[in-house]
């Protein structure tokens, strides 16, 4: 039996993880820079190397999501588990607040009343709020497809989209229509896998980078 430490601290741990996922991705790697930095935590995540040919990145991604937590802007999520996922520590030092309206009281009586997903009444609850915030879906295509009309239809303007829902309904479609528009940075996976956990270690991540040199 090998000889296993269990008293290792969680930074000697992190650092560990990640060069086994640099020694496991040999270059030249599909993704460089701070794009790689990213895969490189989503791997990390969930220790699924298959992401290396899933994750879809809209040009300005990186640049605009630094820029908006530099600037202390809001972040939604479609669940409270993408929201709990997200590092307090690191909002706080960027001025960043992290909401989910799931359980707004407002919200339930809106997706009772015109019978639509709670993660639909969410996207329209917080719809004066985003303009320059970004907004996470981990799990709920349906939220991720509402968000793309109102921007389709001139409604509001996210300084970026992490758009990751998981699953076998509407997923992968919602995520397609998301690659397919331009005028919003994104950051993405093809296909059904995705949830909360991945897409806030997106953010995760980009808050690290964000706080590299940063002083408010």
């Amino acid at each position: 039996m090998r000889d296993i430490n269990a008293h290792i601290e969680p930074e000697a741990i992190e650092r560990r993880s990640f060069e086994i996922i640099e020694s496991g991705v040999p270059e030249p790697r599909p993704f460089e820079g701070d794009e790689w930095l990213v895969v490189r935590r989503m791997i990390h995540t969930t220790a699924d190397f298959g992401l290396l040919s899933l994750v879809n990145f809209h040009p300005d991604a990186i640049k605009s999501g630094i820029a908006a937590l530099k600037s202390g802007c809001l972040i939604v999520t479609d669940t409270e588990m993408a929201r709990t996922g997200i590092t307090t520590r690191r909002m706080d030092r960027l001025g960043c607040r992290v909401e989910c309206y799931m359980g707004e009281p407002e919200v339930k009586e809106k997706a009772q009343k015109e019978k639509i997903t709670r993660a639909s009444a969410a996207v329209d609850y917080a719809l004066s709020r985003l303009n320059r915030a970004i907004y996470v879906v981990g799990n709920a295509p349906t939220a991720l497809l509402r968000l793309l009309e109102y921007i389709k239809d001139g409604k509001c303007n996210p300084a970026v989209i992490v758009g990751m829902p998981v699953g076998f309904v509407n997923a992968a479609e919602s995520k397609e229509m998301l690659m397919g528009q331009t005028g919003i940075p994104f950051i993405t996976i093809e296909g059904r896998k995705g949830g909360s956990t991945l897409s806030a270690s997106v953010v995760n991540q980009l808050a690290e980078m964000a706080l590299a040199g940063f002083k408010r």
